[in-house]
Formats: structure tokens, sequence, C-alpha cells
């Protein structure tokens, strides 16, 4: 959620690959619509995240305000400082609904693991006493919504992941394929004694592209 859609198709291209910032679906946008959906008087907004989440919902006619919030949205936010947490908190006991980006816990970088925005909802969650209405993975919204901005159909849709307890058990919840690459979090050790088991796994993206081209 912390970058816009058009940071995300500047690193593919980068990486070789292009595709255009339609193609791009971030749990920010997604945020930002089902709020449209569900609370359509709401106007004005409390962030918590970054300059994606920012992006989205000024994009989506929302006005950023620090008080009389009607929704506050979280995600994962690289400067949150205690007056933050404060002012989330104080807007949610007052009435305002409670949006989460994404829930998860931690977030993988480079060869350490971080506290992710799961760990900032828990946070406020405790201070509150109200759980948020998570968006993202692995919540079904996020994939109803991905899948309906493909033109597509469940039938004929796959997430591609690399964790379980978000990429590929909120593909299930939302009736999809499940692909695994075991370039992430997830170890051989934790996908054997999960309960969460995918339709495929791979040890990367080249191996999946073999399969892929030998397939069809």
């Amino acid at each position: 959620s912390a970058r816009p859609a058009l940071d995300v198709t500047a690193r593919l291209r980068r990486m070789g690959v292009a595709i255009d910032d339609d193609h791009v679906l971030t749990s920010a946008e997604a945020s930002a619509l089902y709020l449209s959906r569900t609370a359509p008087d709401a106007k004005r907004v409390y962030i918590v995240g970054g300059e994606g989440l920012r992006n989205a919902l000024t994009k989506a006619g929302y006005q950023i305000v620090e008080q009389d919030a009607d929704a506050v949205v979280v995600g994962i936010d690289f400067t949150l400082t205690y007056e933050k947490l404060k002012i989330a908190t104080r807007e949610i006991r007052r009435g305002a609904k409670f949006i989460g980006t994404n829930a998860d816990n931690t977030l993988p970088v480079d060869d350490d693991v971080v506290p992710g925005a799961g760990s900032i909802l828990a946070a406020i969650q405790t201070a509150t006493d109200v759980a948020p209405i998570v968006i993202g993975k692995p919540e079904q919204a996020m994939f109803d919504i991905a899948v309906e901005k493909m033109g597509a159909s469940p039938q004929v849709t796959a997430t591609l992941g690399d964790r379980l307890d978000t990429d590929i058990e909120g593909g299930m919840r939302a009736g999809l394929k499940s692909i695994l690459v075991m370039t992430g979090v997830t170890t051989p050790e934790i996908l054997a004694a999960s309960t969460i088991q995918p339709d495929l796994v791979f040890d990367g993206l080249d191996a999946l592209r073999q399969e892929w081209l030998r397939a069809y």
C-alpha cells in the first residue's frame, strides 16, 4: 500500500516487464474502492500509511484530515509515530470506520524481517478494542476486486505469491487456484506443516516460467 501503481510499473519496467498502471491493483486502491462502495457517505479520512495510500484516497476524492474523520485507513507506514497511533485511536473511538489495507504481520527486506502493516493494525486494535476491516490479502475483497478489474472469472484465474497465510489462503478463500513460489518467508518445513496447501509449488519464477512454456 505504500507505493503508488506508477512506482510498481516503473520498477517492473527496470526488470524488463512492460505493463500499464491499469494492470496494477494495490491494496491502497482496493481499500479506496471498497470504502466508496460500503460507506458512500464517507468523505473525510485519516491515514496511517505511505504515499501510495494517500494518492489512492486523494484520487478517489477523499479529503485527508486529522480530526472528525469518517474513516481511518491504515497501511504500512515507514514513518510511524506515537502521534499517528494516538490520532487513529482517537478517531476510531469517536466512531470512524477502521480499514486496514492488508494484515501482513511482517515484511521481508533484504536478509531481514521487519514489522508489517498487520503489526500496526494490531497496535491500533489493542488501543481501540475495534477490529479492522482488512481489504488486502488474505481477505477476499482484494481478490474479488482484482478479478473484476481483469474482467475474468475465478475459474480461470490463479493467485501467485510467496506467503501461505496471505497469498495462498486469500486465493483459496476467493475460489482461485493458487501457486506458491519459494522465494519469500515460506520454507519447505513451514509448507509441510501447514494446513494451507497451494495447488502448485515452484522454487521460483524461472521454474514457473519453464513449466508454463512446457504446458502451453
